[in-house]
């Protein structure tokens, strides 16, 4: 029995709307699907007794979507509503979401304007597997991490 591939990344949202609108316009994703879950299967699985989810799914622009037809997945909790978690990617359990573009600078000023808020400016990568090319962190409306990675044989172009 083997892993065959990566299904999805899920992350929860306070407002759907407001992150379909982030995540579609800011950071260029396609928005695959909406729904709403109220029933005993969502219930059961996520552990909530009476759980009411807003959900969306997204798929990266042109390219070939995953086997379950998305790679982001985005939950807003009506019921019942969580706490809000403190922004950073050093407590255990907290994880990002990393989208390469090819115009790092362009998506970094569009994902700002749409609320988006920068960790710091783009640096450029001097060490590893992905040396030469840039990357930058920013928060989402929600506080969720957001890596944009400007592969080495793009940054030298003219970012």
């Amino acid at each position: 029995m083997t892993i065959n591939s990566v299904w999805h990344a899920g992350f929860t949202v306070s407002d759907i709307e407001r992150s379909i609108a982030f995540y579609t316009e800011a950071v260029g994703l396609e928005l695959r699907h909406r729904q709403e879950q109220q029933n005993e299967y969502t219930s059961t699985f996520i552990g909530y007794p009476d759980a009411h989810l807003k959900v969306a799914q997204f798929s990266l622009p042109g390219g070939q979507p995953g086997r379950s037809g998305h790679v982001l997945e985005l939950c807003e909790y009506v019921n019942p509503r969580g706490g809000v978690l403190e922004p950073g990617s050093n407590a255990v359990g907290s994880g990002h979401v990393a989208f390469e573009t090819d115009a790092l600078d362009a998506t970094v000023e569009r994902m700002v304007a749409a609320g988006a808020t920068k960790v710091s400016d783009p640096v450029e990568i001097v060490a590893g597997i992905n040396r030469g090319g840039r990357t930058i962190y920013l928060r989402d409306p929600d506080g969720i991490t957001v890596e944009l990675v400007q592969a080495p044989s793009q940054a030298g172009a003219g970012a």
